[in-house]
């Protein structure tokens, strides 16, 4: 009696010792858990980082020839040598194996007009660095349908050009402003929604040009026109609707979604033909705030992200990939006249094309990338 005594002490003591271990255990995820809540990637600074970019322009093949800053003779490359440290956390450097790792047999689709693009093209060179991708399908203009696979890891990256997200035509030589149908997606992508298990949208400046609005087949007005019988409306309601539209209908079925916000440029108040209109070679200090259009455009986007959100509840992974306040900082990042190819190789001429609104490949961007590689992370927690 007095031995089954003892085994019946041990077996207490043993689950007592189990339970012990399962509640720190779970106060540590807990605590873990609460400390990537509260931190906020867009509260920090832009610091010094000597190891530089993981990748330089000629070594992934899928650069877009106007943001590879240094084939095209920028001078200058201390805009490569910076590192975004948020206040209360550490963004670890970009880990290609992990991605892929996180992403394996799944199909990432990026979604959205040229800053779309340029994260993507970001993103296919740094996982480059691990696996070679192989370039399946391209189409249109450009090469804006792309499709690249890793067959290291079943991973599949696509991008699809569609600058408003919703239906509509593009202006061209026989149309002089662009055509919006607010309540429905773009069928490029759309008919192909059901292959994606994640989307990245990110759309934005070309809801400044002029547009003509249509809702469920009526003129709802349009921006900067002079078509007849038509309101003017303005743009900040319709990229609101346009955001809902496209985050109703990619937010279903439990796709991840990610939305990465406005991108501000950087023309500070030149003209994009004058000389100098983006020459900055560092960051802004940290006292530099969002406002303006960067601010609207921004907070358009949250709102929209956090209601649908809101309404799907648990059966969406949805959230802003926020680069705004953090991208405001970079003048540094952008091509400026490097845009084209040795601009000053005849001397300075008087008017010179800028391009201040993308990025420089490597540059600010690929900080982007390792934001959204965090955000994975958690959602596979």
């Amino acid at each position: 009696m007095i031995q089954y005594g003892f085994v019946y002490i041990r077996m207490i003591l043993s689950i007592y010792i189990l339970c012990l271990y399962a509640e720190e255990k779970t106060q540590e995820n807990f605590d873990r858990k609460t400390e990537e809540s509260l931190c906020d990637y867009t509260k920090g600074k832009w610091v010094r980082d000597h190891k530089g970019p993981l990748y330089n322009g000629s070594s992934c093949g899928t650069i877009k020839d106007g943001q590879n800053c240094l084939r095209h003779g920028r001078p200058d490359s201390g805009y490569l040598y910076w590192k975004w440290k948020p206040n209360q956390c550490d963004i670890p450097r970009f880990d290609a194996n992990r991605f892929l790792d996180l992403m394996r047999d799944k199909h990432l689709a990026f979604i959205g007009d040229s800053m779309a693009r340029n994260q993507l093209e970001s993103l296919i060179c740094l996982l480059s660095t691990v696996s070679t991708p192989d370039l399946v399908y391209r189409n249109g203009e450009d090469n804006k349908f792309r499709r690249w696979r890793f067959e290291s890891h079943n991973v599949t990256v696509s991008v699809y050009w569609s600058p408003f997200l919703v239906a509509g035509l593009e202006k061209s030589g026989k149309l002089d402003h662009n055509v919006l149908h607010v309540d429905r997606v773009n069928e490029r992508w759309g008919n192909d929604l059901e292959r994606f298990d994640t989307v990245v949208v990110s759309v934005g400046h070309w809801f400044l040009h002029p547009a003509v609005y249509y809702e469920s087949g009526s003129v709802l007005g349009c921006h900067s026109c002079e078509a007849s019988n038509c309101t003017e409306i303005g743009f900040f309601d319709i990229f609101r609707k346009a955001i809902r539209t496209t985050l109703k209908a990619v937010a279903r079925n439990r796709r991840e979604v990610i939305l990465t916000t406005f991108s501000p440029s950087h023309f500070e108040g030149r003209p994009w033909d004058s000389l100098g209109a983006c020459n900055m070679t560092e960051p802004y200090e940290e006292g530099k705030v969002l406002e303006g259009l960067d601010l609207e455009m921004r907070r358009i986007e949250m709102e929209e992200v956090a209601s649908v959100r809101e309404a799907k509840g648990a059966e969406v992974r949805l959230e802003a990939l926020d680069v705004t306040a953090i991208s405001v900082l970079r003048p540094d990042g952008h091509p400026g006249p490097y845009m084209y190819e040795f601009p000053f190789k005849n001397g300075v001429p008087e008017r010179v094309h800028n391009d201040c609104l993308h990025w420089c490949l490597p540059g600010p961007v690929d900080t982007w990338n390792e934001i959204m590689i965090e955000m994975l992370r958690r959602w596979r927690v």
